[in-house]
């Protein structure tokens, strides 16, 4: 029989559910004090004294604040990915991810602030831009690939490659107005925007 030979604690946990927790209770206080003051306006230092460590567990996490903007991605601002009810069309999945990117509304909007002023930092940092270019790109052809397995390609109105750039920067669209305007952007609006997108399969 295989011996178990996971690395623990004093206390019996794997060592790497401290770090685990270390690092979520930092992006916490990064999320918090970025709402409060931007990206560009928060450093590390006060992210580790916001979450009561030391600097030491912050640079033992994140190099960097670039490397901090990206994991805050990762975590509060990762792909919307609905589940989909076997043998629906196009036209149902499109409603499905409207339907879960509405539910995501309230987490992204803890997220919003941190959101717009890291991008706004990529754009005038080219090391910070080229590291969001290699993160999204990742992302998008993860996203082909997740097309893919769940759609039928003749069903899509293009290819999938196409197809997660248009849905990114279409839901990004709509949560920020919705966020700056909500009256103006109430659930419908998503709704038919997904909509817009199940038109008739392409041919060839």
């Amino acid at each position: 029989m295989a011996s178990d030979t996971t690395a623990t604690g004093p206390r019996g946990r794997p060592k790497g559910h401290k770090r685990a927790r270390t690092r979520a209770k930092l992006l916490s206080a990064a999320r918090e004090l970025i709402r409060e003051k931007g990206f560009e306006s928060t450093t590390l230092q006060e992210v580790a004294q916001r979450a009561g460590m030391t600097s030491g567990a912050i640079y033992g996490n994140f190099r960097n604040r670039d490397e901090l903007f990206i994991a805050l991605a990762e975590v509060y601002w990762a792909p919307v990915k609905p589940k989909f009810r076997p043998g629906s069309s196009f036209a149902e999945k499109m409603r499905a991810l409207a339907e879960a990117t509405i539910a995501a509304i309230p987490e992204r909007r803890m997220a919003a602030v941190g959101r717009l002023t890291g991008m706004a930092y990529a754009l005038t940092h080219e090391e910070m831009r080229a590291r969001v270019h290699e993160v999204t790109a990742k992302n998008f052809a993860a996203g082909a690939a997740w097309v893919r397995a769940v759609a039928d390609e003749s069903e899509t109105p293009m290819p999938p490659e196409i197809l997660v750039r248009v849905v990114h920067a279409m839901t990004e669209g709509l949560l920020f107005q919705r966020f700056l305007t909500p009256e103006l952007v109430p659930d419908e609006v998503f709704y038919a925007a997904f909509a817009a997108l199940a038109i008739e399969p392409r041919e060839g």
